[in-house]
């Protein structure tokens, strides 16, 4: 019998069931997720559903692409009936290995994390996932489609990404360009009204339009990602006033994904009133990734604090802060 699996023709002596398969493959089934001939074998059919002659599957598993100290007691986002004290969401990609993954994102404090979904190496199917180091159970995932530049890939992919995990709270992106990787607005739409149908609660990267980002939120996004800059440059917030405008339109939650550098990067999105930032790049590529995970963690609470506050006001001239009267 000659079945493709991750784009490799595999050869095996009769028909067998999905879980037989994977066993002889040396595959946790509880780590992975099955698509068949493009249809999703849900985990509880393993056992029955049959692989048979010219078949085509998919097998993938969340790849790197919790629970911290509270801000304030008070103090937190809510997102799909979920509430979350952390404000700083963190991508699990670009890090040297797992165990530098782990510690990155346990000094960040972050309790939500995005996981890219691939497929499983069947080379060497014994080699460690994510889930072996950074706990399901500990932090919230968010399956995201990192590499999608079509609606209906983004669809397929955050559908196998329910089946692994059981995840309904997903992070849409939908790419336009491999250069700028900006999002296609157009696709997301249509795979933004694909999963809120479907039964998804999206979390969507968008560009920084205000008219676009409130149309999101009208067809039942739950919360608007809009980009600070391109993704993984490093450049910061480069147009706060659309974040500011997006922030004041949506109801609700708004976090900046891409773009930022380091953590004034982050002071700056907070202080805007965003209610988080998500980033990757600049922590996982810092010559010292647990220092700056740490450091990320503090501009998040500053930021957010010193919006709270309320800043004093801009002034063309000077002010002196010492009294004049009784002066010398």
């Amino acid at each position: 019998m000659k079945v493709t699996i991750n784009g490799e023709e595999r050869v095996f002596a009769a028909s067998m069931s999905v879980e037989a398969l994977l066993q002889e493959l040396g595959i946790d089934p509880r780590k992975v997720a099955v698509e068949r001939n493009l249809e999703i074998v849900p985990k509880s059919t393993y056992a029955a559903v049959l692989v048979g002659e010219g078949d085509r599957l998919e097998v993938v598993h969340f790849i790197g692409g919790g629970s911290g100290e509270a801000l304030m007691e008070d103090d937190y986002f809510e997102v799909a009936g979920l509430k979350f004290r952390s404000r700083l969401l963190v991508g699990t990609g670009k890090y040297k290995d797992f165990e530098e993954t782990a510690r990155a994102i346990d000094a960040s404090g972050a309790e939500i994390v995005t996981v890219a979904v691939r497929r499983v190496n069947l080379s060497d199917p014994s080699q460690p996932m994510l889930v072996d180091y950074v706990s399901p159970k500990k932090y919230t995932y968010l399956p995201n489609t990192a590499g999608c530049y079509s609606a209906d890939d983004a669809v397929r992919t955050l559908r196998l990404a329910r089946e692994a995990g059981g995840w309904n709270l997903i992070k849409l992106e939908v790419l336009g360009d491999q250069k700028t990787l900006y999002p296609n607005m157009p696709e997301t739409l249509k795979a933004a009204e694909a999963l809120i149908k479907d039964g998804f609660k999206v979390m969507v990267y968008c560009s920084d339009d205000p008219i676009q980002a409130k149309r999101l939120e009208e067809m039942g996004c739950v919360a608007i990602m809009p980009l600070g800059s391109l993704i993984g440059s490093g450049l910061g917030i480069v147009n706060p006033i659309n974040i500011r405008l997006i922030k004041e339109s949506c109801s609700v939650p708004v976090l900046v994904d891409a773009g930022v550098g380091t953590a004034s990067d982050a002071a700056a999105a907070m202080e805007l009133g965003c209610d988080g930032v998500l980033m990757n790049t600049a922590i996982a590529q810092a010559k010292d990734p647990i220092k700056m995970a740490r450091a990320m963690k503090l501009a998040i609470e500053a930021g957010r604090l010193a919006y709270q506050a309320g800043r004093m006001p801009k002034k063309l001239y000077a002010d002196p802060s010492s009294p004049l009267a009784g002066l010398i």
